[in-house]
Formats: structure tokens, sequence, C-alpha cells
């Protein structure tokens, strides 16, 4: 496993509600950093929903995109969906919650899958993209940081199962929003996205 692409984007006018976006990244031909809150130099427009510590990075696989080209018919370019880091030899539906990868010095831990929005639509240029998209149920993964550092496209990247509850990150995507109780419970055993977490503490607590 390793990194195919390192994307970073600036600010550009989309035709979504939000006027502007950052998910027009582009292949950096040297080392970027990482910090806290993501890749030196990428932008977040749509802060609310995007970026922060437990979305600090986005990350989408080859193998995805691969699947992509077939059920599209059409070239899918590194940074098409909006990605910090193209990695070759991982797959989404493989990627629990709370796995972390290791390059170099640098050390992530996935949080949440990508859900879809109006934004993401409007890049690919179909109104039923958001549908299309989860239906998939090949989202990439979001991490955080927990150690910071540079990486660079060719960096190889070692896969940490994470030890504990087994939370797919397709199984989270498929039940995000209201999960019964008893699923509440069992990502909440899982370090998970904290605003979910969040969400997930007061619904139970109002049961």
């Amino acid at each position: 496993m390793h990194i195919l692409c390192v994307n970073i984007g600036a600010a550009q006018p989309t035709t979504a509600k939000a006027g502007l976006t950052g998910i027009f990244k582009q292949p950096q031909p040297g080392p970027v950093e990482i910090g806290p809150l993501g890749l030196k130099g990428d932008t977040i427009v749509d802060t609310r929903n995007h970026g922060g510590p437990d979305q600090a990075v986005y990350l989408y696989a080859q193998p995805d995109y691969d699947w992509w080209a077939k059920d599209l018919g059409r070239d899918m370019s590194p940074g098409l969906f909006g990605e910090n880091l193209t990695i070759a030899g991982l797959e989404s539906a493989k990627v629990l919650i709370g796995d972390r990868f290791e390059i170099g010095e640098v050390l992530l831990e996935a949080t949440s899958p990508r859900i879809p929005c109006a934004t993401f639509a409007a890049r690919m240029g179909n109104p039923g993209w958001v549908k299309r998209f989860h239906k998939a149920l090949r989202p990439g993964v979001y991490v955080r940081v927990l150690k910071t550092g540079s990486v660079r496209a060719g960096d190889p990247i070692r896969h940490l199962p994470f030890a504990g509850e087994p939370i797919p990150i397709i199984e989270m995507m498929n039940d995000y929003k209201n999960p019964a109780p008893e699923r509440m419970r069992r990502f909440l055993k899982a370090p998970l996205h904290r605003d979910l977490q969040a969400r997930y503490e007061t619904a139970l607590a109002g049961l």
C-alpha cells in the first residue's frame, strides 16, 4: 500500500448552493506537510460539514476509482473526488473505524465515511450522484491526524487494523443518521468522529 498522489486545492466557484468549494484538488509534485487540521495549502470552504480535527484528511483508494471507471465508463483522475491522498492497495469496504495508517512519521486514524453532498454532485455533473455514490458503498475514509509530518507520492503506508469493536466504514455509511439504540451503543465502542459520538450520546441519554 502506498500513496499515489497528494492532492490539495484552492477555493473555486461551484454551481452548488455553497457558491465556493475546495473540492477541486490537484496532485502535488513534492512533499506536503500534514498538520492537526489537514494538509498545508489545502482549502476547506464548508467548515460546518468538512474539515476539523476528525475530518482532517480524506483518503480515497485507487481500486475504488477503478470500479467507478468501469461503472461510469470514464477516466477517473486522482483528486476527482476531492481526496487529499489517493491510495494504492486499499478499498473502503475493508476499513474499520479506528484503523490507523502509518506513513513515515505521520499517523492517521479512520473516523468516518465520506457522506456525499450537493457540492460533490455538482463536481460530478450528476444531480443523482448523492444516491449513486451512497449505493456504491465506496465512500473513502476521513481520518484524524495523530502524528503530524510530511507525505509525498510514493510513500509506503502501513495499515494497522483496529483491535477493538469492528465497525466497518460502510456499515456506518449505511446507518449514519438514525441507527437503532443498540447500534449507537456499538458504534460508540470505536473512536469515531466526535460530532457523531456526541449525537449518539445525546440520543441515548434521551431514551
